[in-house]
């Protein structure tokens, strides 16, 4: 029964989707702002979702070959359970849409059309490849969405996008969800190698991959410590430590659950780690 559960959580992309709200909830927190349900942040759960979703359902017939790994036979057996997540999130996240001031409704123009770009293939003769399916491109275009979705659209309600601080956070969540993704890389080289998508770990190999994560993490612990105080920098720092460390280790696993939901909730921590500096403080 526990698997199951586990399986639901993080195969049904309410996980992932909470990791998105724990990013978004980050940065109102470090820029001062109470952390408050609104219509933005259901949108960016909904969409989340969903773009996971069609991800996961879409992608299927891309790993055929590879149905007797363990999470696309679950992705498998659960599909139809999957799509009406999706179905449902597609209503709510409507909703949500027309509560947003048109601001925000423009802003999101440019992240929706490169996620349903990233997962619906619409690329080549026989429009068979995704961006995704593109040499390299995958982890780029990971690392600046979410940024963009978790820092500049919570800078944007605010009125703020324009300031300098913002475009630093930008660059660091960038850098975080980068560092994050490249074990997910590692992991699926075999698949990316078979459906003939170079990524960075193909081309860099394991050992130069775990030093671009140390590098790239190290660049994020510098940005902390010019863009914040000293108590939200430690608990930035934590994160990034502890995040290395698991980062260090994803080779040597080969479970889903390790990537999925120890990888992805790296930013569920660096979201408590930072509200429970806060807490602290008050």
């Amino acid at each position: 029964m526990l698997k199951k559960f586990i399986d639901l959580i993080l195969y049904s992309n309410l996980f992932i989707a909470c990791c998105a709200v724990a990013m978004t909830w980050q940065t109102q927190l470090l820029l001062g702002q109470n952390l408050v349900l609104t219509p933005l942040i259901g949108l960016v759960f909904c969409a989340t979702l969903v773009i996971y979703a069609l991800h996961r359902v879409v992608g299927m017939s891309k790993v055929k070959e590879f149905l007797d790994v363990e999470r696309f036979h679950v992705i498998q057996t659960y599909k139809s359970h999957i799509l009406f997540y999706a179905a449902v999130a597609v209503i709510s996240g409507a909703i949500c849409f027309f509560y947003l001031n048109i601001s925000i409704q423009v802003a999101l123009v440019v992240p929706a059309l490169l996620s349903v770009a990233y997962v619906l293939p619409f690329l080549g003769k026989k429009r068979a490849k995704r961006l995704r399916d593109v040499h390299f491109i995958k982890i780029f275009l990971i690392a600046v969405v979410w940024a963009y979705v978790t820092v500049l659209l919570p800078a944007i309600e605010l009125d703020i996008w324009q300031e300098k601080r913002i475009w630093s956070m930008f660059v660091e969540r960038s850098l975080f969800v980068f560092c994050i993704t490249l074990p997910f890389d590692i992991r699926d080289l075999k698949v990316d190698k078979h459906n003939k998508v170079n990524t960075l770990p193909a081309k860099l190999g394991l050992t130069n991959t775990l030093r671009l994560a140390l590098l790239l993490m190290t660049i994020f612990v510098v940005l902390c410590y010019v863009n914040y105080d000293s108590s939200s920098f430690l608990a930035l720092l934590i994160s990034a430590i502890s995040t290395c460390i698991f980062i260090y280790f994803s080779p040597k696993y080969t479970h889903d659950y390790y990537f999925t939901g120890l990888m992805d909730g790296t930013m569920i921590v660096q979201f408590f780690l930072c509200y429970s500096v806060t807490v602290l403080l008050c």
